[in-house]
């Protein structure tokens, strides 16, 4: 199990501060022109007028049956991402990342493995980890992959509120697949959640405001901290249309299936300043990732009211007793997403 300890230091305060002074709310021209070019050249899989399957209150309480798929199912994290996050020290209870979806899987019957690998990695040694890590834990049974990815600011775990936050593990899970072809991992399905295949405008966004000489000073503040910064580049619109994608096929064999959310943020979201960025530029999205950038292989439908952190669990009780109160029935429940996932692997042979 992966454990992170975040410890206070003036130095980390001032790299985060560092970063919000670079970071303003206004759209440069060169970056707006940019974005709306990719957007306009983008992968022509992507179907830019429809958003499949609608998805409101399919998953808003869990059924009584569920089926259980044959093979074991692969949870994988994306950068940043951690079995359990400890903020105070290893022997308090920590944080998980699964926030109650892997208890309750396994509550059903299914072997579940969490796959670990480093926070903050490029791609490419993230893949690798990846493959590592299945071939260990899975000792030779065939596996079926779950990737929950996103691009995230405004985290406040160890007050790095306004760094670039970016889980993108369907992204290495694809790369180790296509690329890597690890030759002891059996991996028969690929399902990712909300991940940023086309890359996000975000990214894009963040790393213009920050702008080229200050970039290296941010890198280097993040590196104080024992973090890698390969990834932030890689998540661009640009470098997943023109580079990730074209030489990263889909791997014969393994079947792929996806799905993609929509929110409409709160005047308190965190999600507020990235919703109307990806908006403006890609359309409908969670908060982190557009539903377009989400759609790869079998595309099998768009969650509506649902943000990137009610995907992994991680909603805000008080937003659910508020919206209660007023009257308003819950629509979505991550465990019982989850449960359906594995129920249709189960149904497709997987």
């Amino acid at each position: 199990m992966t454990t992170l300890i975040c410890r206070a230091s003036a130095s980390r305060t001032a790299a985060t501060a560092l970063l919000r002074a670079k970071i303003g709310t206004g759209f440069p021209a060169s970056f707006t022109s940019t974005a709306l070019h990719l957007k306009e050249t983008s992968d022509p899989r992507i179907t830019t007028d429809s958003h499949g399957r609608i998805i409101e209150d399919d998953y808003a309480t869990i059924r009584d049956n569920y089926e259980t798929p044959k093979n074991p199912v692969i949870l994988a994290h994306g950068l940043f991402g951690f079995d359990e996050l400890h903020l105070v020290g290893a022997k308090i209870p920590g944080i998980h990342y699964w926030r109650g979806i892997t208890d309750a899987l396994a509550a059903k019957g299914i072997e579940v493995i969490t796959a670990t690998v480093s926070p903050s990695g490029s791609i490419e040694a993230r893949a690798a980890k990846l493959g590592e890590n299945i071939e260990m834990k899975a000792a030779g049974k065939s596996v079926n992959i779950i990737a929950h990815s996103m691009i995230g600011v405004g985290i406040d775990l160890c007050d790095l509120t306004g760094l670039v936050l970016t889980r993108r593990s369907g992204l290495d899970s694809r790369y180790m697949l296509s690329r890597l072809k690890p030759p002891n991992v059996k991996v028969l399905s690929l399902t990712t959640i909300a991940s940023p295949h086309r890359g996000s405008a975000f990214a894009d966004y963040m790393i213009e405001k920050i702008g080229p000489y200050q970039l290296p000073k941010v890198y280097k503040a993040l590196e104080f901290f024992g973090l890698e910064t390969g990834a932030f580049s890689q998540l661009t619109q640009k470098y997943m249309t023109e580079n990730f994608n074209p030489k990263t096929p889909d791997r014969e064999g393994v079947r792929y299936y996806s799905y993609g959310a929509t929110v409409e943020p709160s005047l308190w979201s965190m999600f507020r300043q990235s919703h109307r960025i990806i908006e403006k530029l890609e359309g409908p999205n969670d908060g982190l990732v557009s539903v377009d950038s989400a759609k790869w292989g079998t595309y099998k439908g768009t969650l509506k009211d649902v943000s990137h952190l009610d995907l992994i669990n991680w909603t805000n009780r008080l937003r659910w007793y508020v919206w209660e109160l007023t009257g308003n029935k819950r629509n979505f429940n991550a465990i019982a997403f989850y449960l359906d996932i594995v129920d249709m692997l189960a149904k497709e042979g997987l």
